[in-house]
């Protein structure tokens, strides 16, 4: 029989306890071990004993006990012992990290092995050899419940999980959380899909998308950790706001070394001279944007390899009493074979003395000498080569390249010919050309701009694996940038296009998975939702036939609904219904967040003062004595609150460039709540949200 979750027998209760008891010694012990290691002649030399010093104090650090953290949080009973498959007994208790005893014996097996995985999946139509799941419920590190299914009893029906409900439930205080304990079906074949193949996930909110995001790179690192290491992992966000907010789930999971940036750092990281401290108008960023900028920096760059004329003079190289003349009809051979292979400019530079060296050479070998490579490479070194490289083949620095760009109106036209209209060239063109590169205005979209031609002169180094999330707001010049990181590895890409809020926002994965490089990556759509109340997200997905009307709405498995409610203001009492909403949210457990438009913070943050209201701003952890976010409707994205207070949807709307962006930004804004969502208006709601907007929960906010 099942155990109940809420009225739990004593005896196994206990017995669990003393096994959770148990583990803690033993990770405790297993960290003394570590600590105790001494490396004093295991080294050869100071280097490989820093080296070896550096992992000893990650794995110290990876394993400290979190007094608030459950060190497991299920259990598998097997029918069959699973000697074969390298694990001892049929019993297995499922955490965080791997703990064993003095004798080396599992205590808790680590979520990502391979014998943790049926109690994600495993169902009663499936039981994969399990007779018993159980599930632990806690009050902070304290195991308080444990609820049962018998997967291979077919007398036992099938039921939902009451602490897997409360877990998803939990008030959200402080950054985001792990979610090991609530991992479903369908999202846990994401996470332990094979790091050869690229990955895309539509996710509705609320699927927990950029969940499985982060605990697909902590699977990875346990599965192919020694490749990985060798190769690299990051995680790239959309803003620091919301790195911030996830930073704590990989430590939380023993990750404690994954890098995490934005796109806007990522190019400019090692650009010392470049200063982003610009913004471009809509116009101009979609332009720059656009993909069509890849070829005008192609040509751009190319422009600068000056091919010898035909009947120019011959280039004479000296070597001794001897003199080699190589004609110009020949030296300009090669620089067009060099530019038909279409290599890197900076490859194709290195490439052309050996070159002209080899003809050189061809020329020695018919006099009858014999040259070896180490002549090739003296006569590749040779003044005369080295000065005719440098004129046929200049080296190209990309930062300057890019200000003669956007400031020199010709040289645009000259490669923008046939690609860029004259009022597309017109937008990008700086209204006061910077005099270098230090008193450039840089825009983040001119840093991806350099990015990429920095890669045309010199390829990027990829990674083994980059997981991008919020990747439907990128621009295709942002893709292409992403995708250098990753040209030889693998990519998980996270995103909703419902959830795009830029003018370039992407149409389609299809067209971002062809800009990033990858176009046989697998897309797979979550729309089940864990965590957005079924009364909100229906109500969000009014918007669908507006923003996105290929996608499918999402659905919720909350069992309970959550509050709801639409509050019209009276004319100049919007804030004050507001903070009124405030009060009421926070009445509750957990985080509320109050999400405006932009232009209406600094009202709002009055109004929150002025009621002795004290509020953080996105990025502050909240904590027990802080719970109320003041959050900008552009910053919302990818985070989520218990209670979320939404005021003035029509002028969420307005302060974007186009309405179907506006109603994106909307959409994002409405469906970052957990546990309720209270909307406050003065103005008229979006025609969108009213055209079948149930009468029932509106009421005049008093």
């Amino acid at each position: 029989m099942a155990v109940s979750a809420a009225r739990p027998t004593q005896e196994p209760l206990e017995a669990e306890r003393a096994h959770l008891a148990a583990s803690r010694a033993a990770l405790r012990a297993m960290r003394a071990d570590a600590e105790q290691l001494d490396i004093a002649d295991v080294t050869a030399n100071w280097v490989n004993a820093e080296v070896l010093r550096g992992d000893i104090e990650l794995r110290i650090k990876a394993l400290a006990d979190l007094a608030d953290t459950p060190l497991f949080f299920g259990r598998l009973d097997y029918l069959h012992s699973l000697d074969e498959e390298g694990e001892s007994g049929h019993r297995f208790y499922i955490g965080r990290r791997h703990v064993h005893d003095a004798d080396g014996d599992p205590m808790v097996i680590d979520w990502r092995a391979p014998v943790s995985q049926p109690f994600y999946r495993a169902t009663k139509q499936d039981p994969q050899d399990v007779g018993l799941r159980r599930r632990f419920g806690y009050d902070g590190g304290e195991l308080t419940a444990y609820e049962d299914e018998h997967l291979s009893d077919p007398a036992e029906a099938e039921r939902s999980s009451a602490l897997l409900q409360r877990e998803i439930e939990r008030p959200r205080v402080g950054p985001m959380r792990d979610i090991v304990a609530t991992i479903q079906p369908e999202q846990d074949e994401i996470v332990r899909a094979p790091l050869a193949g690229s990955l895309c996930v539509q996710g509705a909110p609320g699927t927990g998308k950029t969940a499985v995001g982060l605990h697909r790179v902590a699977y990875l690192l346990y599965a192919y950790r020694e490749r990985l290491a060798r190769s690299g992992t990051l995680v790239i966000g959309p803003n620091r706001s919301f790195l911030r907010y996830i930073e704590q789930v990989l430590p939380a999971l023993g990750e404690l070394e994954v890098r995490q940036t934005t796109v806007d750092e990522l190019v400019t990281a090692g650009l010392r001279d470049v200063q982003v401290r610009g913004a471009d108008s809509p116009a101009a960023a979609l332009v720059k944007g656009d993909a069509r900028m890849a070829e005008v920096l192609r040509r751009a760059i190319r422009s600068h390899v000056r091919v010898p004329d035909e009947g120019g003079e011959s280039l004479v190289v000296v070597r001794g009493s001897r003199r080699w003349r190589v004609p110009a009809y020949e030296l300009a051979q090669l620089v067009r074979e060099l530019l038909a292979r279409d290599m890197r400019y900076g490859a194709a530079r290195e490439a052309l003395p050996q070159r002209i060296a080899h003809a050189v050479l061809v020329r020695m070998e018919r006099a009858g000498e014999a040259p070896d490579d180490r002549v090739q490479n003296a006569v590749a070194r040779n003044a005369a080569v080295k000065a005719a490289v440098k004129e046929i083949w200049p080296q190209v620095d990309p930062v300057k390249l890019v200000l003669r760009l956007l400031s020199d109106a010709d040289f645009l036209a000259g490669q923008a010919a046939g690609l860029l209209g004259e009022e597309e060239q017109k937008a990008i063109l700086w209204d006061r050309p910077a005099r270098g590169v230090k008193s450039a205005v840089w825009s983040p979209a001119d840093a991806v701009l350099i990015d990429e031609a920095r890669d045309l002169v010199e390829r990027t180094g990829s990674l083994g694996h980059v997981v991008l999330d919020e990747a439907q707001d990128l621009s295709p010049m942002q893709y292409r940038a992403v995708g250098r990181r990753c040209s030889t590895g693998s990519v998980t890409i996270l995103g909703d296009i419902a959830q795009g809020t830029t003018p370039w926002a992407t149409p389609s994965w299809a067209v971002a998975l062809g800009h990033l490089g990858k176009p046989e990556a697998v897309v797979e759509e979550l729309t089940q939702g864990f965590r957005v109340p079924r009364t909100v997200i229906a109500y969000a997905s009014r918007l669908l036939p507006a923003i996105a009307p290929g996608l499918a709405e999402a659905t919720s498995i909350r069992d309970s609904p959550g509050a709801f409610e639409v509050r019209r203001a009276a004319p100049g009492a919007r804030a004050e219904a507001a903070v009124a909403a405030c009060r009421e949210a926070l009445a509750h457990e957990g985080s509320t967040g109050l999400i405006a438009a932009d232009a209406d913070l600094p009202a709002l943050g009055e109004a929150l003062t002025a009621a002795g209201l004290a509020h953080l701003a996105p990025g502050e952890e909240t904590s027990a004595g802080a719970r109320l976010t003041l959050v900008p409707a552009s910053l919302a994205k990818g985070l989520e609150y218990d209670y979320v207070v939404l005021v003035e949807p029509a002028a969420v709307v307005a302060g974007e460039p186009d309405r179907r962006t506006g109603l994106r930004r909307l959409y994002v804004a409405l469906t970052r709540a957990v546990s309720g969502l209270t909307v406050v208006h003065a103005e008229d709601l979006p025609a969108e949200l009213t055209g079948c907007a149930p009468r029932a929960g509106e009421r005049p906010a008093g």
